[in-house]
């Protein structure tokens, strides 16, 4: 069962955003972690969680964030955090996920779901081989000064 992250959710929430950092071998700050967690939670925010639901709780998470575009009138989802737990993968539970997010996504009018993984990343992009296609694009990144 895939279901929105709910505010009772945090102690499960918690340990599955952490091993999904550790899996990319980064930590956050706490203020970071803390504020995520309350982004989920808003309502004003474009930021959404679910989660993933197995026999014994919560088992993989996905992160996803509405935005505007200058290529569409609606708007767009990415989908920036997907984790299942290590011990349940290959279950369906990613596929499912991105299936909950496609689902979200459309009936809030968005046209376009899409995310990104690290090249290395040979087990999710099986899975994601087999439900989208890639865009061939290359992301960079340029470090930006605090204000």
């Amino acid at each position: 069962m895939i279901r929105a992250i709910e505010a009772g959710d945090r102690e499960a929430w918690a340990p599955l955003w952490t091993a999904y950092l550790a899996f990319y071998e980064t930590q956050l700050p706490p203020a970071v972690f803390d504020m995520t967690w309350q982004r989920l939670l808003d309502p004003n925010e474009p930021v959404w969680g679910a989660l993933a639901i197995g026999e014994d709780g919560p088992i993989g998470l996905a992160h996803f964030i509405y935005h505007r575009s200058a290529w569409t009138i609606e708007e767009s989802c990415y989908l920036q955090d997907l984790f299942v737990a290590p011990g349940v993968r290959g279950g369906g539970y990613g596929k499912a996920l991105i299936d909950y997010v496609a689902a979200v996504a459309a009936k809030k009018g968005s046209t376009r779901l899409y995310w990104m993984t690290h090249e290395t990343n040979a087990t999710a992009r099986r899975l994601y081989d087999a439900v989208a296609r890639r865009s061939g694009f290359i992301q960079y990144r340029k470090p930006l000064p605090p204000i």
